[in-house]
């Protein structure tokens, strides 16, 4: 019963947006107060459950995405991003930028949540493109697909860690297994799939002069008063530094209490964000000799950009918490016990069928190491690899149950059904690719 709720409201929620042209925001509460109602959840505590899930979806997302946004605005209007767009245009040509793409994401996706690199990286992104004239989406899904796959598959992101953690195994050897996992697993879903969808789908491969919140109008900085591409690209990197710099040295040093205080400190995401934006204003403001009345206006423009996305973000949190509350999980989690086959297969299809139903991959991630504990111990199985199936298993399938899936509609500037067909998609091979070279390393 509680899956059959799951796929009708996913259902009737593309219906309500697609066919009937219900604003997504609107679509997206009305779904989950009837969730709420059809999972059995008391009618007074509805309303509140969907509160703090908004809640606790924006707590997680609202600082970084803004944050985020203002540091691409003030990049792009200072001629940063397109200082760097062009040094990798010159450096790799428009042949190979697929390639160079994805190896600046995977750089950027090594520290960085998924949410921090996506909106980090989307205005350089969007500048190449441009730059290139070639559709935003052909760089935007392999640079998607490469920060997504570092996510779920390599510490230090918390639900790898947490998994290392839970299975008892080193996070040293997951992230050694997990490069050798990782790299196939970028190439098939990124540039390989990438290709395969534009053959399908050419629809969804449209050139755009503009980025949103980006005016078409605007009038790009003089070549004269371009900034440096060493200063330009510190400004980009500067989460990169702070997060995962902060992170290794945290995890590879023994610090005094007050040390690891300030370190935790300055290396949480939201801090870390938050200092970076102020870096920008200076480098991309001050030291470009903007007046503080344009750098207000590109901080402006930057929160105004991503409004609907923290609104649609927010939304989606919503709906995942009804669901949470509803007791999906404890539902799916029954559906396994017992089981006696592969635990890396196990492992993968609870975490894939946790992360379809709840969208987040966290949770089903751990929910699934729960489960899988007690059959590692009883098999012969190789516990880092299982950490690592868990691991690309919670990436399958990202939908409307997760914040991903609206944050990618809004900045590739897809409609709900393109999200579907690209992004949903690239998110399946993903999981599917990555189990497939893990099997063939279990056979090694």
């Amino acid at each position: 019963m509680p899956l059959l709720v799951v796929s009708v409201s996913v259902v009737l929620l593309v219906v309500l947006i697609i066919k009937f042209k219900l604003e997504t925001f609107s679509a997206l509460l009305l779904i989950s107060l009837l969730v709420g109602v059809a999972l059995g959840i008391p009618l007074a505590n509805v309303p509140q459950v969907i509160i703090s899930g908004m809640a606790e979806q924006l707590g997680d997302l609202a600082l970084i995405i803004a944050c985020g946004s203002m540091i691409g605005k003030l990049l792009a209007d200072a001629g940063g991003s397109y200082v760097i767009a062009n040094r990798l245009i010159g450096r790799f040509g428009k042949a190979k930028m697929q390639l160079a793409v994805v190896l600046a994401s995977a750089i950027i996706g090594f520290a960085l949540f998924f949410e921090v690199g996506l909106v980090v990286l989307i205005p350089i992104i969007f500048e190449i493109a441009r730059e290139l004239k070639i559709p935003l989406a052909k760089l935007a899904l392999p640079m998607g697909a490469t920060l997504n796959t570092m996510h779920g598959l390599l510490p230090p992101h918390p639900a790898p860690t947490a998994l290392a953690e839970i299975v008892g195994v080193n996070v040293g050897n997951v992230i050694l297994v997990g490069i050798v996992v990782a790299i196939p697993t970028i190439l098939i879903s990124g540039p390989l799939w990438n290709t395969v969808l534009q053959h399908f789908f050419p629809g969804m491969y449209r050139y755009q002069i503009r980025l949103n919140g980006f005016d078409a109008d605007e009038k790009s900085p003089s070549q004269q008063t371009l900034p440096h591409f060493s200063i330009s690209l510190l400004t980009t990197m500067m989460p990169v530094i702070l997060i995962g710099f902060l992170t290794v040295f945290r995890q590879f040093t023994h610090l005094s209490w007050r040390a690891t205080s300030l370190v935790n400190f300055l290396a949480d995401p939201d801090v870390a964000m938050l200092m970076s934006l102020l870096f920008a204003i200076y480098t991309m403001g001050k030291k470009q000799q903007r007046t503080m009345s344009q750098i207000t206006h590109s901080l402006n423009k930057g929160i105004k950009q991503v409004a609907l996305v923290v609104f649609l973000t927010g939304a989606g949190g919503a709906f995942k918490a009804v669901l949470e509350q509803g007791g999906v999980a404890t539902y799916i989690s029954s559906l396994f016990e017992g089981i006696n086959f592969s635990p890396i297969v196990a492992g993968w299809l609870i975490a894939a069928l946790m992360h379809v139903c709840l969208g987040s991959s966290t949770v089903a991630a751990l929910t699934s190491a729960s489960l899988m504990g007690p059959l590692i111990v009883q098999t012969s199985a190789d516990p880092v690899l299982v950490v690592l199936a868990i691991g690309v298993g919670s990436i399958f399938g990202d939908n409307v149950t997760d914040a991903g899936f609206w944050m990618v509609k809004e900045y590739f500037n897809f409609s709900v059904k393109e999200t579907f067909l690209s992004w949903t998609t690239t998110t399946v091979m993903i999981a599917v690719a990555g189990l497939g070279t893990i099997l063939l390393l279990d056979m090694l």
